[in-house]
């Protein structure tokens, strides 16, 4: 037998012992990195591009059916504006828009961390497209870290829809995320989801990795208590009338207003409220 043939031999051998010794790929979990995005109902997306229009694909999602499109929007706060916002599509039922904390900063909102989709009593916020803009008073959220799993996927890692686990990260600078949702469907490929200042707590970029770790004990998180505010709005506030327009806003010696339900608010006051850094926000009802 000559040298040749020896070394292709052992090199089919060792090849085969180290298929054995690897790590199979699903006992690690990807990482996606999720950057500030929308979700437009079809309504919407009319009120904003004009009438008939429909999403076009820029690039498909790793999420099946799922894509990036082409349209992008400028999203709004009382201090400032983040142009280029990416519309995902298909259209939704309902509206959604998903910052980082670092962009609620700039654009001086306090939305709540939330799974995707439950936007009840979320942030307010000002959408603004090519042919339109729209102002909701729900719908802004920070995403909460979640892991999209299809059913073989949660019986291979034991876990069940609705859990939570923690995400073990290796790297220049290792980190842990708790509190991980765990989302199974059919429809789901296996992905866990961070927006980028959790992408960058951890140095995060392409084809990163995670170790998931369950807890012994049931590790779902207690919601913060909520704080009730209505009690402590100061008066001075609180605008009494049905109508705030731009000269109302100009007479104002405050930061923040505070408007009953119902209140009309014109595109101009809440234009001349951004220029002065003027909060306004609905009054929660009891």
């Amino acid at each position: 037998m000559n040298q040749q043939l020896i070394e292709k031999i052992v090199g089919e051998v060792l090849g085969q012992l180290g298929k054995v010794e690897a790590t199979p790929p699903n006992d690690l979990i990807p990482i996606a990195v999720s950057a500030r995005h929308v979700h437009l109902s079809s309504h919407h997306v009319e009120v904003l591009f004009g009438k008939g229009y429909a999403l076009t694909v820029r690039a498909e999602l790793s999420q099946p059916g799922q894509f990036a499109s082409n349209e992008t929007v400028v999203l709004a706060g009382p201090k400032g504006s983040i142009e280029h916002v990416r519309v995902l599509g298909p259209a939704r039922q309902m509206t959604q828009a998903e910052v980082s904390w670092t962009d609620a900063m700039k654009l001086g909102l306090n939305p709540p961390l939330r799974e995707s989709g439950d936007i009840e009593g979320s942030g307010a916020f000002t959408i603004i497209g090519p042919r339109g803009s729209l102002y909701l008073e729900e719908g802004l959220i920070i995403a909460q870290a979640h892991i999209h799993m299809a059913p073989t996927d949660a019986i291979h890692f034991g876990v069940q829809n609705g859990e939570y686990v923690t995400i073990e990260t290796d790297g220049i600078r290792p980190i842990s995320y708790r509190q991980v949702k765990i989302r199974v469907s059919e429809r789901y490929r296996l992905e866990m989801h961070i927006d980028t200042d959790e992408a960058n707590a951890g140095l995060i970029t392409k084809k990163a990795f995670g170790h998931l770790v369950k807890s012994d004990s049931v590790n779902v998180p207690k919601a913060a208590p909520e704080i009730d505010t209505r009690s402590k709005v100061d008066s001075s506030l609180i605008y009494p009338k049905k109508l705030l327009s731009k000269d109302d806003v100009k007479e104002l010696k405050v930061q923040e207003v505070v408007v009953e339900k119902g209140t009309i608010i014109t595109a101009l006051a809440r234009d001349t409220a951004r220029e002065l850094g003027i909060s306004i926000s609905f009054r929660k009802q009891k």
